[in-house]
């Protein structure tokens, strides 16, 4: 039998490596950056969107790169945070900001942290295996760890958020890096050991999570759960308390003194406004269907949300919608898994069992009435669930279940979380997959278990398994596919795929035409203001497109730039010794405004 040894194992995390960082590098910089990521470039430079520092460059007739580029200070960096973010994620907002000023402000280098990150979860996810489960023995926890970082090199999901320049790759791998100090903290006080810079590294890794995003908070809850249920030592709730203590006194000060200071009012202030369009204009509002946060319709917004997470039931919430197919679809799935579980032990049963799993699979896509190969998955997701669950009870049993019992917790608490905020709230607009991406990475885990657990039944069990995870795996490659054309709107936001940045090439081509006496026009499109307190600024009209070219415009540049009242769609550089007017670029009113 083929072994996997320790050598074997880091070289094929090494290859595992190479591979997420392939995905994640291809086609990085093909498409522009969209609305958030817009936001994510100002704010890392200090600039708050629509120019509320900027008064003195943008309420003059004419201002130049050299005026827009001036020095920033701390409060420059805060204020930007406040009214481009809400005050979340400078921990992110901070990294960003080192590594643009090392590696410059293209596309690839903005979206470049977000890569790293994610290819670290990868490389954390086989430390964390190897670490928590090492009682299954070097052989199966090998397998268990690198099949765990096989599944997070190729989850979507994983992938699309490395494309992205937002926080969400960076609070993914630093809640998994907190929950693996968590467990070591555990570990060392039952083998009573001295665990004082573990604390301080669970300390800095806390404040550093929800400085990176507020909903990491999630996953300390989950923590804390778990210590509720198996954490017996009282120096060590002494402990953890005070660490949670001191890590919550330093993450007040942002909320005292820093921009988490307007938080509470600005979530407060989105509750109600995306309440109010839920109760009057649901569907036509311009941000998506927003509906009344009713337990059907939460549970209709959840039902993606948890089908996503596992990559054998991704994109399965589609056929859910059928009850009559899916409810046979499932009934076939638990009737396979019945003959799986009466006849997995006999060695050898009676004939008729070899085909029966087959057969029952079959005979759904026979009677099925729409979309019968992803039905045919969905009754599938049942004896896998079944496998992760006979994983679970043969190999890990006592005190070795606690790891599962908090894989389990944080696979689904955060988006029962977010699913009881919503609630709250009042509103569907917040359940989303990102805020409850943190989940990912333990979910790896747990299909993992599945997985191994298929290569342990009979081959005539096995087999046809194994062929609808083929289908399944065809339509994961597919979508991949959709996410690097930028036709993935669950994961790119966007059906039809953008072109590449068009505030780029607008600057790219004023330093190319741009000679003294010309001027540089920009639109004049009137802003839409949501927020009085949040949003109003000095001007009227939105500075954004001058903004964000100014951005990769040099920043000791004399080229003066003008907001022309004439204009609604176009960026124009007008010559100053014969008055003509060239286009350099027209953005045809929302179509290249990506996400505005």
């Amino acid at each position: 039998m083929f072994t996997i040894s320790n050598r074997t194992a880091l070289l094929g995390l090494g290859a595992l490596l190479a591979l997420s960082l392939a995905l994640r590098l291809y086609r990085l910089d093909t498409y522009a950056i969209y609305f958030d990521e817009k936001s994510t470039l100002l704010i890392s430079q200090g600039v708050c969107l629509e120019g509320f520092n900027q008064k003195d460059v943008f309420a003059k007739p004419y201002f130049t790169p050299a005026e827009f580029w001036k020095p920033k200070t701390v409060h420059d960096f805060i204020e930007a945070n406040i009214r481009g973010d809400i005050g979340n994620s400078p921990a992110y907002y901070a990294v960003l900001k080192v590594w643009l000023n090392l590696f410059g402000l293209s596309d690839a280098s903005l979206r470049m942290p977000s890569v790293i990150f994610s290819v670290l979860i990868v490389a954390l996810i086989f430390v964390f295996v190897r670490r928590h489960f090492r009682f299954l023995g070097e052989q199966r926890v090998n397998t268990l760890a690198l099949t765990s970082a096989a599944i997070a090199a190729v989850e979507p999901f994983f992938v699309a958020y490395s494309h992205i320049a937002r926080n969400y790759s960076m609070t993914f791998f630093l809640t998994l890096l907190a929950t693996h100090l968590f467990l070591l903290i555990l570990e060392r006080i039952t083998d009573c050991r001295p665990v004082a810079w573990l604390y301080v590294a669970y300390g800095i890794t806390f404040v550093a999570s929800v400085l990176s995003h507020y909903l990491t908070v999630t996953v300390f809850l989950c923590h804390g759960l778990y210590a509720l249920l198996y954490l017996r030592n009282a120096r060590a709730w002494v402990a953890l308390g005070a660490t949670a203590v001191i890590g919550l006194g330093l993450v007040s000060l942002w909320f005292i003194f820093g921009g988490g200071k307007y938080t509470f009012f600005t979530l407060n202030y989105q509750a109600n406004f995306y309440r109010n369009i839920a109760l009057t204009n649901p569907y036509n509002s311009g941000f998506g269907t927003i509906l009344p946060a009713t337990i059907p319709n939460i549970a209709v917004r959840a039902v993606p949300i948890f089908t996503d997470l596992f990559m054998p039931t991704n994109g399965l919430a589609g056929v859910l919608a059928g009850l009559r197919n899916s409810l046979l679809a499932l009934g076939l799935g638990t009737v396979a898994t019945v003959i799986i579980h009466l006849y997995r032990p006999v060695t050898k049963p009676p004939v008729w069992v070899y085909g029966a799993v087959t057969l029952v699979l079959l005979t759904g896509v026979l009677i099925y009435t729409v979309l019968p190969l992803r039905l045919l998955v969905l009754s599938v997701s049942v004896p896998f669930v079944y496998l992760i669950g006979w994983y679970i009870t043969t190999h890990v049993g006592g005190r070795q279940q606690r790891p599962v019992v908090l894989l389990l917790l944080l696979a689904f608490v955060p988006t029962l979380f977010l699913l009881f905020m919503a609630w709250r709230s009042g509103h569907t607009f917040g359940i989303t997959q990102r805020y409850s991406g943190f989940s990912f990475p333990y979910v790896c885990m747990l299909v993992a278990m599945g997985l191994h657990q298929l290569t342990q039944l009979r081959w005539w069990f096995a087999a046809p398994i194994t062929a609808v995870l083929l289908i399944q795996a065809v339509h994961l490659l597919t979508l991949l596919g959709d996410i690097y054309a930028d036709r993935a709107p669950k994961y790119t936001y966007f059906a039809e795929p953008r072109i590449a940045n068009p505030y780029w090439s607008s600057a790219q081509q004023i330093k190319k035409l741009y000679a003294p006496g010309d001027t540089v026009l920009y639109p004049n499109k009137t802003r839409i203001i949501h927020s009085e307190k949040m949003d109003r600024t000095y001007s009227p009209v939105s500075l954004l497109d001058a903004q964000l070219v100014n951005v990769y415009l040099p920043k000791d540049a004399q080229y003066v730039q003008h907001i022309d009242a004439n204009e609604r769609d176009r960026i124009i550089l007008k010559k100053g010794d014969t008055g003509q007017k060239i286009v350099i670029f027209d953005f045809k009113g929302r179509t290249y405004r990506y996400g505005e």
